[in-house]
């Protein structure tokens, strides 16, 4: 009987591996590559009419599939209400931030050095809003990551000062994407991402767009480059790693899925020099294998 019990528990333990490994892997290298993709698409667009024809794009595509994969909706105000805050904090106040602080003159290293707080922040919320437990490992961990995502950006990065306005930008970006980890852990539901897509860029939409007329007079230069960057950003950042994002809050700790954010700037790094023959200094070595094994020591199950 043990014989024929052990294939379905073994195909089970693979699927968790391949989970627990392969999903926040992927995740890292789309959302590390999604920021080249939005500078470029950013030279041809302003920051909401590039979110604007983003949004379009994702419904455009994910709408044909509704009727084949009969994905689940929200049962009730409150979860329609949870998924489209989500959705605000991630696709608006996150990405809108980000990108206005990247045509605002906010410099990358300053940019990453930012968004690496956010982990920390995460952590330090995260027992009073959700009641995860975050103890001296995790805390070790999260300095390790921090120290080693800021090695990285020094060595690679020449930093100025910013701007102040898109500095702001950038701090909303940050605050927007710690509140939404922390709403996703303590509210959200499991969702078909299809309909999950949908409700969020649908809302975000509803927002970016008036934006990009008020504010841009919706400029948009229709090229080749803004084609490219935005299938890559619709595809790699919204379809793929947001989904994987939230699906990854949902199932584990919010404190273990952002530290996955110290692994941006080592990625980045890793890419330039494998692609782009950049030399990254001994220091941001140093840093990357500095924020690895924090991240290890934080996603580590406890025994």
């Amino acid at each position: 009987m043990s014989g024929l019990a052990q294939p379905p528990i073994s195909r089970v333990k693979r699927k968790s591996v391949l989970w627990s490994v392969g999903a926040p892997a992927l995740f890292v290298v789309l959302w590390s590559s999604g920021f080249t993709f939005a500078k470029l698409g950013l030279d041809e667009a302003g920051p909401f009419a590039l979110l604007s024809l983003r949004y379009v794009l994702v419904i455009a595509v994910l709408l044909p599939l509704v009727a084949f994969v009969r994905p689940s909706w929200p049962t009730s105000r409150a979860g329609w209400l949870h998924v489209a805050i989500v959705g605000l904090l991630i696709q608006v106040a996150n990405f809108g931030g980000i990108y206005v602080a990247i045509t605002h003159g906010v410099s990358a290293g300053t940019a990453g050095l930012m968004s690496v707080l956010q982990p920390i922040f995460v952590a330090l919320l995260a027992p009073k809003l959700t009641g995860e437990r975050v103890d001296a490992r995790v805390w070790l961990g999260l300095a390790l990551g921090l120290a080693g995502a800021a090695l990285v950006i020094f060595a690679r990065s020449a930093f100025a000062a910013p701007p102040l306005f898109g500095l702001a930008a950038a701090a909303v970006a940050v605050v927007a994407m710690t509140s939404a980890t922390l709403y996703e852990r303590r509210f959200g539901e499991s969702l078909h991402p299809v309909s999950a897509n949908i409700i969020q860029c649908s809302v975000a939409l509803a927002v970016v767009v008036p934006l990009a007329f008020v504010l841009e007079g919706f400029t948009v230069a229709w090229t080749p480059k803004l084609a490219g960057a935005l299938a890559y950003l619709v595809l790699g950042n919204s379809l793929v790693a947001v989904t994987l994002l939230l699906a990854m809050v949902r199932r584990g700790e919010a404190s273990a899925t952002a530290s996955l954010f110290f692994l941006v700037p080592p990625m980045s790094a890793l890419v330039a020099w494998l692609l782009a023959h950049e030399v990254l200094p001994p220091l941001g070595w140093v840093g990357m294998f500095s924020a690895a094994v924090g991240v290890a020591l934080v996603r580590v199950r406890r025994a």
